[in-house]
């Protein structure tokens, strides 16, 4: 083999061996060094504090099934939706046409109802359509609340897989405290001081209205964030479509907003953002280095970092395992499956970065409650069935 093409496939496994490295290593220090258990911190304020806002288009049953899982406490309801739809339990409110800001599509709705409803809540908790609330012990004495997510698998085992990845990644989420800017938001369970709100506003033109706002709120004031004890479930998307035009979304949206924050952080969210795109090439780069006759450039130690990085995606998908309270020995043989879980995981995030949407991909919810409902459903698939690609 050339020696210069030697040199370049070394410098292409290399960079990207670097590129998740880096992530990798901040990951590392986050979870073993700045983490704070959700739950080691007082709650001081409760149900009565909090006024309850459900964004959808036209959603109906969705959107039924989450007001009917709302505590009985949780009293100030509202539905925030596109077109009329009739819900028992809370109030519905229909963003008029006329209505015009610089907000999107989700985020116009939320600045639609941040202008014209009334609160007199300290918290305003935004939910999506498909968020299966359950629980809620109180809120933190934080300006932001984020709650963790539990996504259910609706008709894709592949998608559901890699949204177990992902919640083995978002541990990280127990961090963000100790961050001056939280690295991102998550809007289907989300808690603000209605004052913050109120002051920073949903007002901008962005593809991830949720992380936006907590960055903009981040820059301009000292915020205080905290991470909830509470879970809530949510759908994982339903195709391998529909998870791809999430992720395209979510990858391209945080990397043009990154370019508003400040240069460390920027130079950090985009890291993370060319780590999130390359990342499934990250498990095979291990095969390419042990291939005999490439004679790349320092191959056993690109071999060795590269296994090590494959063994921490392992290690995250272990964790994705034990947020679900399924970490058995039924579900160990998914570990093998992880290279594919996190080729679904990001090839979205890379096209997101190649080729960014033009407008904002809202993400197909189930209506079968037999897929939907089943909120602590085991990962590991039954025997004979097959994967849904579509």
């Amino acid at each position: 083999m050339s020696p210069w093409f030697a040199f370049a496939v070394s410098t292409v496994l290399w960079t990207v061996t670097l590129l998740f490295c880096g992530v990798g290593l901040f990951w590392l220090y986050e979870v073993l060094v700045l983490t704070r258990p959700p739950d080691d911190q007082p709650l001081e304020y409760g149900p009565d504090d909090v006024q309850v806002r459900i964004l959808t288009i036209d959603a109906e049953d969705v959107v039924q099934r989450t007001v009917d899982s709302l505590p009985a406490t949780l009293t100030d309801r509202h539905v925030i939706a596109e077109e009329p739809i009739a819900i028992d339990g809370a109030e519905v409110h229909v963003v008029p046409e006329s209505f015009s800001c610089e907000a999107v599509r989700k985020g116009r709705a939320t600045e639609w109802a941040r202008q014209a409803l009334a609160c007199e809540r300290e918290y305003v908790l935004y939910l999506d359509e498909d968020s299966i609330v359950g629980e809620f012990r109180g809120l933190p004495a934080a300006d932001v609340v984020q709650f963790t997510e539990r996504p259910r698998r609706t008709n894709s085992w592949l998608a559901y897989l890699a949204d177990v990845y992902r919640m083995g990644a978002q541990i990280e989420q127990r961090a963000f405290h100790r961050l001056r800017i939280p690295l991102f938001a998550w809007g289907g369970g989300i808690a603000v001081r209605h004052s913050l709100e109120q002051e920073i506003t949903w007002d901008r033109p962005t593809l991830v209205e949720d992380t936006a706002f907590l960055w903009q709120a981040a820059r301009n004031t000292t915020v205080s964030y905290a991470l909830s004890p509470d879970s809530f479930a949510n759908q994982a998307p339903p195709s391998l479509g529909e998870i791809f035009q999430q992720r395209r979304r979510w990858a391209a949206g945080n990397h043009q907003e990154a370019d508003n924050l400040p240069l460390r952080y920027r130079l950090l969210a985009k890291h993370r953002s060319y780590a999130w795109a390359v990342s499934p090439i990250v498990p095979f780069i291990a095969l390419f280095a042990a291939m005999g006759g490439l004679h790349l450039v320092y191959g056993l130690i690109l071999q060795t970092v590269s296994l090590t990085l494959g063994l921490l995606m392992v290690v995250r998908f272990i964790l994705g395992l034990h947020h679900y309270e399924q970490l058995t020995l039924r579900s160990l043989p998914l570990i093998a499956l992880v290279p594919l879980a996190a080729l679904v995981h990001s090839v979205g995030a890379t096209a997101g970065l190649v080729a960014p949407p033009d407008d904002f991909h809202v993400t197909e919810k189930a209506t079968d409650s037999s897929s939907t409902d089943r909120a602590d459903a085991s990962p590991t698939p039954p025997a004979g069935r097959g994967e849904d690609a579509s």
